[in-house]
């Protein structure tokens, strides 16, 4: 029997895409130290491990744009349904291959996320689908939980990282192990694909034949241009390609980096509702803008750090800033547009995202092969900086419906 849109409690809803979000995160918590792992087991270095990144990047965009353009016109359960079959397609079919062109295209159709963050072919449809349960004021704070379930999620995920390791020592192949971790991930799929079954038909309600984006289309475009450059900055270091810097420089464990992303995921994690009571009080734009920069600055100097523990140190405080513009940006997108738009808005922005992110990852493969390796770190954080200025100076008279209705509020 078909449900309406009404036969479940928006609460109800909003669950089952939480539960989703964190078996999501899960996977993509250990999947991107153990691609970095496998590849090099298998034989390949940092300059193909860059290329297979990029092309996962790549592949995101296209599937987002793909999402974006069906989604106003379809019933979004089927659109989750169907990523969740690819997710599970993927994790079959990643371990069964050692040819890089082969694992390449896995990449790019498939939904591993080599940088464990908010682009993907989900993101759109599940972000339309939480802004439509809630009201303008819990926005942002509906969607910092939802970050903070996905962080939470890969924290664990990073943990499960170390499981080839004693695989290994209980007389399981190392290459065996990994393989068996990648048909865990498949096994995720399988269950998200169950709770988005409980999800009623067409929850958004939006208008099937209206254009995907009309009145901000502008806005949109504006911000999807800015998000490029801090996907650019960002695709330099995607977690799969820390990790290879970190395994490079300091012959970092499987174990130990299972352990510093675990503490770094946990520490995104708890930024989210701070993010969250934050923005109440000096707006989404400024909340972006002024955790960001301070990350950025850690970034570059964690690439002149002389040993591990100052690098860990740089690299987990900037883990406890980096992410607090995740919800407050998803937020501010799904505010500043109609409700009928939100789905495109959410692809458009997400689209060049993914696109500006998948050219940097194999620019640093072959910087990590230079003389100073951490020249990655030291790009990235320099053109962060450049974004969140202009994205200062561009939208911070642009505001949300709970910023120009109401006073902002404190945080006590």
């Amino acid at each position: 029997m078909t449900r309406s849109d009404d036969a479940m409690p928006k609460r109800a809803d909003l669950n089952l895409l939480y539960a989703a979000r964190g078996l999501r995160g899960f996977g993509d918590g250990f999947a991107v130290i153990l691609i970095p792992a496998y590849l090099s087991a298998i034989g390949y270095d940092a300059i193909y491990i860059g290329i297979v990144a990029a092309a996962s990047l790549l592949g995101s965009a296209v599937l987002t744009l793909a999402v974006g353009l069906l989604a106003p016109r379809h019933d979004l359960r089927k659109l989750l349904l169907l990523a969740a079959g690819v997710m599970v397609a993927t994790g079959l079919a990643f371990p069964a291959l050692e040819n890089i062109v082969f694992i390449a295209v896995v990449g790019f159709v498939g939904t591993v996320n080599p940088s464990a963050g908010d682009i993907g072919v989900f993101i759109p449809l599940e972000h339309a689908m939480v802004a439509r349960g809630v009201a303008d004021r819990e926005r942002t704070a509906a969607f910092a939980r939802y970050s903070l379930i996905g962080a939470l999620a890969a924290a664990a995920g990073a943990l499960a990282a170390a499981l080839p390791d004693l695989l290994a020592s209980a007389g399981i192949g190392r290459i065996a192990a990994f393989r068996l971790m990648f048909y865990a991930y498949a096994l995720l799929g399988v269950v998200g694909a169950l709770l988005y079954r409980q999800l009623p038909r067409s929850q958004l309600g939006e208008a099937r034949h209206s254009a995907p984006l009309g009145p901000s289309r502008a806005v949109v475009y504006r911000l999807a241009a800015l998000f490029s450059l801090d996907a650019f900055a960002g695709g330099f270091i995607v977690q799969s390609l820390l990790a290879l810097w970190l395994f490079q420089r300091f012959d970092l464990s499987l174990s130990a980096a299972g352990t510093f992303f675990f503490w770094s995921s946990v520490l995104s994690a708890f930024s989210y509702p701070v993010a969250a009571r934050l923005a109440r009080r000096v707006g989404l734009v400024n909340t972006m803008v002024f955790t960001h920069i301070p990350s950025s600055i850690c970034l570059i100097l964690a690439a002149f750090a002389p040993n591990l523990g100052v690098v860990v140190g740089l690299l987990l405080v900037r883990s406890a800033l980096s992410q607090m513009d995740v919800p407050t940006r998803t937020s501010y997108v799904m505010a500043v547009v109609t409700p009928a738009e939100r789905t495109a808005a959410a692809s458009a922005t997400a689209v060049p995202r993914s696109l500006a992110s998948s050219f940097s990852p194999a620019l640093t493969g072959v910087l990590l092969a230079t003389s100073f390796s951490g020249m990655p770190l030291v790009i990235c954080g320099c053109l962060k900086i450049i974004y969140d200025v202009s994205l200062l100076v561009w939208f911070r008279h642009i505001k949300p419906p709970e910023e120009t209705t109401t006073a902002q509020v404190p945080l006590t």
